[in-house]
């Protein structure tokens, strides 16, 4: 029931407040740029990281990118740049 409420004021806070999805629902925030840049905001950490995946944890579950050639261009406590080929992008649920 709780979680119920706590969903319902969320989503009554964000219209009310004009703010975005992303910052009050703890939503991950993903931008690419073709398949060359993905830059990951609001993410919980790094769990894995090679050439070709990179799998953080998310408030809610996981979120994995594979492809090939990644680099780490910045990382920073919620925010991550990758530079490579991107293939895919996945949300896993825990």
């Amino acid at each position: 029931m709780a979680k119920h409420w706590r969903k319902t004021l969320q989503s009554w806070v964000t219209k009310t407040m004009d703010l975005p999805d992303d910052i009050m629902m703890d939503l991950p925030r993903i931008t690419m740029i073709g398949q060359l840049h993905i830059y990951i905001e609001n993410h919980r950490g790094l769990l894995t990281f090679t050439d070709c995946e990179c799998r953080l944890l998310l408030k809610q579950g996981q979120l994995l990118v594979k492809g090939s050639g990644f680099v780490i261009k910045t990382i920073l406590p919620e925010e991550i740049l990758l530079e490579g080929k991107v293939d895919s992008v996945t949300f896993l649920e825990e």
